[in-house]
């Protein structure tokens, strides 16, 4: 059951259109992140749904119903905001309790609710607290609560832990990840960090100045990314990329990488149309290999031990960089020789001109 639908959904300022014809359904209980970097209109699209922004065309359905004239109140949605919009001469509870008050729930409701929701989130000892004397990470669980007592159809999160240091940003990552599991509350979360992205999602949409480049579940948007935006964006470290040509030889495609023709395995993808090219392979599927199999050889000139991987940076001509992703305890040191191959079912290739996937 599609519990949010837009359909054409555009918004323009005078004119300057910033979102463009964005079709989007949403099933209930699903959880789906909006991401894409800083100004593709992630948040506006959100504050559409919420209300908070007019819509400039196109249709937005919430529950069945067409909501674009409905103001916030009515649409049945809780919104939790980056900056937990918590009113600083009120305790904890009332924050809580304080949109449940505006609309006339009885006291006896009102203090079940808030109970609950103080339950589920931890936060029990803290109610007769006021916001300044909370950590960031409890203010955030508050915000939360105070959508859980609302009981809304629909939870519209706009980047809620970009305040929140590193360590703490994973805790809450895990606590909103067991509250969507709990609840199956149909959820919408806007990030530009994609590490939220691929540790919540049920589906991903990423947006690029206002437009839908892919939706899917996480990992087909990391293993088949449909253009090279998209390819880039979603992976960290970012996939390697570098300028290269299609060629065709009486029907067996190779591609042309730094002035030698590499050969494609035999039906690893479609024909493909000879011309120019971008070639990208993300780092885990560059192999270590002798120096005569070697796609790419350069000096090794920066190694980053993370614990759990090494990454390492290969200085491989004409100003670029291959990033390699290593055995944690590789025995590999600045300055050495790497050579290495890429896995050939892993390879991507997009269109040079549009951008658009190819194989």
């Amino acid at each position: 059951m599609t519990a949010i639908a837009l359909r054409q959904i555009r918004k323009t300022y005078g004119s300057l259109q910033v979102i463009h014809d964005v079709d989007i359904e949403i099933a209930s209980g699903e959880f789906l992140v909006l991401v894409g970097p800083s100004g593709c209109g992630k948040s506006t699209l959100l504050r559409m749904i919420a209300g908070l922004e007019e819509i400039s065309g196109g249709i937005l359905d919430i529950g069945g119903k067409v909501v674009n004239a409905l103001p916030p109140s009515d649409r049945d949605i809780a919104m939790v905001f980056q900056d937990y919009a918590l009113y600083p001469h009120m305790s904890v509870r009332e924050n809580m309790a304080f949109g449940l008050r505006m609309r006339g729930t009885d006291a006896a409701t009102i203090d079940r609710r808030v109970a609950r929701a103080a339950g589920i989130l931890r936060i029990e000892p803290y109610l007769d607290r006021r916001p300044a004397q909370l950590s960031g990470g409890q203010r955030q669980r508050v915000a939360m609560g105070r959508a859980i007592v609302r009981e809304p159809s629909a939870f519209l999160f706009d980047e809620p832990l970009s305040n929140l240091d590193a360590a703490l940003r994973v805790e809450m990552r895990l606590e909103i990840a067991k509250l969507h599991n709990r609840m199956k509350a149909t959820t919408v979360y806007v990030t530009h960090d994609q590490v939220e992205a691929m540790t919540l999602a049920d589906r991903i949409v990423v947006l690029n100045a206002g437009r839908i480049e892919q939706v899917g579940p996480p990992l087909d948007l990391y293993h088949r990314p449909a253009s090279l935006f998209v390819a880039r964006f979603i992976g960290s470290p970012t996939m390697n990329t570098m300028p290269a040509e299609v060629t065709s030889d009486g029907g067996a495609a190779a591609l042309r990488l730094g002035g030698r023709a590499l050969p494609l395995p035999a039906g690893a993808a479609p024909p493909l149309p000879a011309g120019p090219a971008t070639f990208g392979i993300r780092p885990e599927d560059l192999l270590p290999c002798p120096p005569e199999e070697a796609w790419f050889s350069g000096e090794l000139a920066v190694a980053e031990r993370l614990g759990s991987q090494t990454y390492g940076y290969v200085e491989i001509g004409e100003a670029r960089m291959l990033t390699v992703e290593f055995p944690r305890d590789a025995p590999i040191r600045v300055g050495e020789t790497i050579h290495v191959r890429p896995n050939t079912e892993a390879i991507h290739l997009f269109d040079a001109a549009s951008g658009r996937r190819m194989n």
